[in-house]
């Protein structure tokens, strides 16, 4: 008996390899569907259009789809940061992905209550900030989740009390819950392992518990009576003057007759930043406060074309959140005589020196180009800084060609398109001229170009670099996903004519570029490794937005523009174009004066010749 026992074991051995085969393509299917059906239940969602059924989310430790994280081979998570989503979180469809641990859908335009993240026990981080959820959260939200060591709801609406569940959480390290409306007092946290606490700017009261008693001052400053350390003590004269800003600031944002005529914007206002109002105030009090103290609170202006006001009227003034970008919050305002004005915040500039940053922005306020944002005014504190710019109507590029389409119908004409490009081109050659810097603009991407109310673009956030924080800049910018510097840790006088390539394929296809939302350069998440792909495959009608109109009388131009795109993206910095030979190349091309539709195949073939990296069109018509 013993003698036969390994033939049987060597007979049933294709079986189990077939078993286990089945078993890895069934795990595969299912976490696939899961994500299909949790995308499904998704708003404005065209930027997950390459989630591809036929492909499986991950490559071991890579993801195959856009906002994928992998870890051996399983879904680790999801990072759906800015892609502009609204909808429903459909939390059950995560459920049976047994590996979830990270759940981001920061920077989008979710609405309604706080999604039952309880359902997820096992989940580890989880980045909800810079929404518009509303409403209370429910004690026992966060009952059970004992893995859970991130938790990020900044900048939402939330209101009531913080929920008890959040101080019971065993392992939480990080908590971020500024910018929203909560209320009352604040939870005694215990955890050994808290390292971060942010609690500002909502309408807390009552003493500081003791355990959060050496986190920064800033995590608690613009709430309602809140007092004790790290702030001043709870019998200080101070704690009153507080308390009769907070209350200020209370009584607006609650009876405001503007936001009762428009329900939208009431959905969308806040203060532009409580914490200077109450800074500002607390600073003019005590008599020992110095010169440079009283000085550092007033409002630069940069422009002497425009109605000027101060700082208090600013933060004082009503405002609509338009947002949250890669480095703070955005703000409508309107002071003055009417005039609307946009307020960003920013955060990671608190490493560069006062006369530094007033010598940079003194150098911005110099740049005048019909194709740039020009700065108005700006404020310095040195934890965070205002900069200050006329408000644009029409919005940013990236919400025509990936925001506006089901609500317009279409998307922007071939002639529209060609414009904003050379408008583009224009004004970077424009920055390239003016000033001394290796890469002068640094963050170029849609939500960056702005459309004026003829459609012109406008070029905004340039220029930036020299004074963002090293790491932040390093991690979020769009110069550092450049192929040279994840080659040589390096940028180069052709890294932004890298971003701009990028831009015009993202204007040509319509699709959203992965590279925004890569940390670094990922060649297989590359926008122009896409078309190149398809132009080799003879599939290059298919790369141009189907939604574009007037194209028909303008394909070779349309290719020839495509081919200055990704003569833009090449890999190689030495073979890419430079300033001025982009924009004589693109000035060259014509707009037509066809309306009839682009119509995919029809007329057009390509081929490629020579070598893989560098090849030719042929255009038959």
């Amino acid at each position: 008996m013993g003698a036969h026992a390994p033939r049987l074991a060597r007979k049933t051995t294709p079986i189990l390899l077939l078993a286990l085969s089945l078993a890895v393509v069934a795990f595969g299917a299912t976490d696939s569907a899961a994500l299909f059906k949790f995308k499904e239940a998704l708003q404005n969602n065209s930027a997950l259009d390459n989630w591809n059924s036929s492909v499986n989310p991950c490559d071991w430790n890579r993801p195959n789809w856009v906002g994928i994280l992998c870890l051996n081979g399983t879904i680790w998570g999801l990072k759906l940061e800015g892609m502009g989503l609204t909808g429903i979180i459909d939390i059950d469809s995560l459920v049976p992905l047994s590996h979830f641990r990270t759940l981001s859908l920061m920077n989008n335009q979710f609405v309604g209550p706080f999604p039952h993240i309880n359902k997820l026990g096992k989940l580890k981080a989880l980045y909800l900030s810079n929404n518009r959820f509303s409403g209370q959260i429910p004690d026992d939200a966060f009952q059970g989740m004992g893995s859970l060591k991130r938790v990020f709801l900044a900048n939402n609406e939330f209101s009531g009390n913080i929920p008890l569940s959040l101080s019971t959480l065993p392992r939480l390290m990080e908590l971020r819950l500024e910018g929203n409306q909560f209320q009352g007092r604040i939870p005694d946290f215990r955890q050994k392992n808290l390292k971060t606490v942010n609690l500002a700017s909502n309408f807390l009261v009552g003493p500081i518990p003791e355990a959060l008693s050496k986190m920064n001052p800033d995590s608690f400053s613009g709430n309602k009576d809140l007092c004790g350390p790290p702030l001043y003590s709870c019998n200080s004269p101070l704690r009153a003057l507080n308390k009769k800003v907070a209350l200020a600031m209370f009584h607006r944002k609650r009876h405001r007759p503007e936001l009762e005529r428009n329900p939208s914007l009431s959905m969308n206002s806040n203060k532009i930043a409580p914490s200077y109002v109450a800074d500002q105030q607390q600073c003019q009090v005590p008599a020992e406060s110095s010169a440079q103290s009283r000085r550092s609170d007033k409002l630069s202006f940069v422009r002497d074309d425009i109605e000027k006001f101060d700082l208090n009227e600013l933060l004082r003034a009503s405002a609509e959140v338009l947002g949250s970008g890669t480095f703070g919050s955005s703000y409508k305002a309107a002071v003055g005589s009417g005039q609307a004005l946009v307020v960003k915040r920013y955060r990671h500039m608190n490493n560069v020196g006062r006369e530094e940053f007033h010598e940079h922005m003194r150098r911005l306020g110099r740049l005048k180009h019909p194709n740039l944002l020009r700065l108005t005014a700006y404020y310095y504190r040195r934890e965070e800084k205002l900069l200050v710019y006329e408000f644009v109507e029409n919005g940013s590029l990236a919400s025509h060609i990936h925001g506006n389409r089901s609500l317009e119908g279409q998307g922007l004409d071939w002639q529209t398109r060609l414009r904003i490009i050379k408008g583009v081109a224009k004004g970077l050659a424009y920055l390239y001229s003016e000033l001394p810097i290796l890469v002068p603009h640094g963050h170029l991407k849609s939500s960056n170009v702005l459309l004026d109310p003829s459609m012109e673009p406008l070029l905004t956030d340039y220029t930036l670099r020299p004074v963002i924080n090293p790491q932040q800049a390093h991690n979020l910018m769009i110069a550092y996903k450049s192929p040279e510097y994840a080659q040589n840790g390096r940028t180069s006088k052709k890294t932004d004519i890298w971003s701009f390539g990028i831009l015009i394929l993202e204007i040509l296809t319509g699709k959203f570029p992965e590279n925004y939302l890569t940390q670094g350069y990922d060649s297989s998440a590359d926008i122009a490794s896409w078309v190149n792909k398809m132009v080799k495959e003879k599939r290059t009608s298919e790369v141009f937005d189907k939604d574009m109109k007037g194209a028909k009388d303008s394909k070779g131009e349309m290719i020839n523009l495509l081919k200055i795109g990704l003569s833009c993206c090449e890999e190689d910095v030495e073979s890419r174009l430079d300033i001025k030979e982009v924009v004589e190349k693109i000035e060259q091309l014509r707009e037509g004066d066809s309306d009839e539709d682009y119509t995919g195949n029809e007329g057009i073939n390509f081929s490629v010749r020579g070598n893989e990296d560098r090849f030719s069109y042929t255009v038959d018509r």
